[in-house]
C-alpha cells in the first residue's frame, strides 16, 4: 500500500514500481545467503554456550574476563578463523587495519598492495606519498603496489612482482573506496592467495573486509587469505555494536596484532570490557540479517538511479562483494542535492543540512550524508561523497530495507527538485 508520508512526487513512485519489479530475484538470491550466514551464527553462538553470564561487564585490568574471550572464539568460528580479537576500544576500521599492519610487520619489511592504491585514510599511516610521523614508512617499513588495469586485478603483475623479490606481506583492499571498480568477491581473492603462497608460501595475505563481511556465504579466510581486519560500525557490529573493530586470522599472527593492541607478553588476556559484552553479541549476532537488508537497498538504488537513467555500478543485477552502491551523477551540486535529500530521511538528526567540508585523511572536500543512532555507522544508510571527478556519491548500508528505500526515493526527489 502506497503511504504518501513524504509526498514523493508520482513520478518518482513509477520510477520506484519498476525498480521493485526488477529487483524481486535478487532479493529471492540474497535471503538464501543471509539464511545461510544467520544459521551460521547461531550454531557459533551455540557452540560457545553464550549464555547471560557473558554479558557481564569487566574493569581494571580485564583479567579473566569471560565474555571477551567467548566473544572472541564465537567470531573466530563464524569467520572460519583459527583465533579473533573483538574489542571495543578499536576506534575504527583504518585503527584495526593499523594495529594488524603494525603487528606483523617489522623495519625493513616490505608490504604489497595488490589492489592498487589504498584507501585515503591508509595513504597516511603507510606512509604513501611522503614520510608521516609515525608511519610504516618512518620505521623503515617499505611500500610498493600493483597497478589494477582498467579497475581490474593484474594477476600477471602480482605474480612478477613476488617473483622478483620477497614481500612479507600481500595486501588485498575488497572494497573500492573512492574508486570506480567492483570489489573483489570471494573467488577473487582466492586467486590472488594462490598466486602469492605459490610463488612466495611465507608471504602473509591480509585482506582489508570491510563492508564484505556475511555479504557472501563465505569469508577469505577459508579461501587463502591468512589475516583479515575490519570495524564493528560497518557489517560485523550489526548496527547495534556502539563501536569497535576486529582481527581475525591464524592464531599467530592474531597474538602479534594482539600484543601491538595492548604489550608485547600480554596481548589479548588484558582489556576490560566496561559494559559493552551484551551490545557486541548482539552486534554480530544480528550482523547476517541486517547486511542482508543493506545488500536489498543496494541493489534497489541501483535498479532506481538505473531506471532514471544514471551510471551505476555495480549494476543491480550483478554479483554482490559488499554493501557499497555508487551512483555516478556527473555534477557536484547534484551530489550535494542528494546527500541533503537522504539527510532528509534518517531517523536522527533529519533536519541538519550537510555540506562538504575538509575531513582530515582526505585530499578533497567530502560530503557525507548520515543520521545515524550510532555517529558514523556506515552498516546504517549512509551517504558520502568526494568533491571530484567524476561526481560519483557511495552508498551503503540500511537497517531495514524498508526505511532505507525512503531514504533513496527523498535523495532522488531532492536531486531532481
Amino acid at each position: 500500500m502506497k503511504q504518501n508520508f513524504f509526498e514523493i512526487s508520482d513520478k518518482i513512485y513509477e520510477y520506484d514500481r519498476k525498480a521493485l519489479e526488477l529487483c524481486k530475484q535478487r532479493f529471492q538470491e540474497i535471503d538464501e545467503v543471509t539464511e545461510y550466514n544467520q544459521t551460521k551464527m547461531l550454531s557459533a553462538f551455540i557452540k560457545n554456550g553464550v549464555s547471560e553470564a557473558h554479558f557481564s561487564g569487566s574493569t581494571g585490568y580485564g583479567y579473566g574476563d569471560r565474555g571477551r574471550d567467548t566473544l572472541d572464539k564465537v567470531f573466530a568460528d563464524a569467520v572460519g578463523a583459527e583465533s579473533a580479537i573483538i574489542r571495543h576500544n578499536f576506534v575504527c576500521g583504518t585503527h584495526a587495519l593499523t594495529v594488524a599492519l603494525f603487528g606483523m610487520l617489522r623495519p625493513g619489511d616490505t608490504m604489497l598492495c595488490v589492489t592498487g592504491r589504498p584507501y585515503d585514510t591508509l595513504v597516511g599511516v603507510i606512509g604513501i606519498d611522503e614520510i608521516t610521523d609515525g608511519s610504516l614508512r618512518e620505521y623503515g617499513i617499505n611500500y610498493e603496489q600493483v597497478d589494477l588495469i582498467d579497475g581490474e586485478v593484474d594477476l600477471d603483475g602480482i605474480a612478477n612482482a613476488l617473483k622478483s623479490k620477497h614481500y612479507k606481506m600481500a595486501y588485498i583492499q575488497r572494497s573500492c573506496g573512492y574508486a570506480v571498480r567492483r570489489p573483489l568477491n570471494i573467488c577473487d581473492i582466492e586467486k590472488i592467495a594462490e598466486i602469492v603462497k605459490s610463488i612466495s608460501p611465507e608471504t602473509i595475505v591480509m585482506v582489508d573486509n570491510c563492508y564484505g563481511e556475511f555479504v557472501e556465504y563465505d569469508e577469505p579466510l577459508t579461501h587463502g587469505a591468512d589475516i583479515m581486519a575490519g570495524s564493528l560500525i560497518k557489517n560485523p557490529g550489526g548496527g547495534i555494536a556502539p563501536t569497535g573493530g576486529y582481527i581475525a586470522g591464524k592464531t599467530k599472527l592474531v597474538e602479534q596484532c594482539a600484543n601491538r593492541l595492548t604489550v608485547p607478553g600480554i596481548g589479548g588476556e588484558v582489556g576490560a570490557s566496561l559494559g559493552t559484552n551484551r551490545e557486541l553479541y548482539m552486534g554480530i549476532f544480528n550482523a547476517p540479517h541486517v547486511v542482508g537488508e543493506a545488500l536489498k537497498t543496494a541493489v534497489y538504488a541501483a535498479a532506481l538511479l538505473e531506471v532514471m537513467g544514471y551510471e551505476t555500478y555495480p549494476k543491480y543485477n550483478a554479483k554482490r562483494a559488499d554493501i557499497i552502491q555508487t551512483v555516478t551523477l556527473g555534477d557536484p551540486q547534484k551530489v550535494i542535492d542528494f546527500c541533503c535529500g537522504m539527510q532528509s530521511g534518517s531517523p536522527v538528526d533529519s533536519y541538519v543540512v550537510p555540506e562538504p567540508w575538509a575531513m582530515p585523511g582526505y585530499n578533497c572536500d567530502v560530503i557525507m550524508a548520515a543520521g545515524a543512532f550510532t555517529l558514523g555507522a556506515s552498516i546504517e544508510l549512509s551517504c558520502d561523497a568526494p568533491l571530484r571527478e567524476p561526481y560519483a556519491v557511495y552508498m551503503q548500508g540500511g537497517l531495514n530495507f524498508h526505511s532505507a528505500r525512503m531514504g533513496i526515493l527523498l535523495a532522488v526527489q531532492s536531486m531532481n527538485k
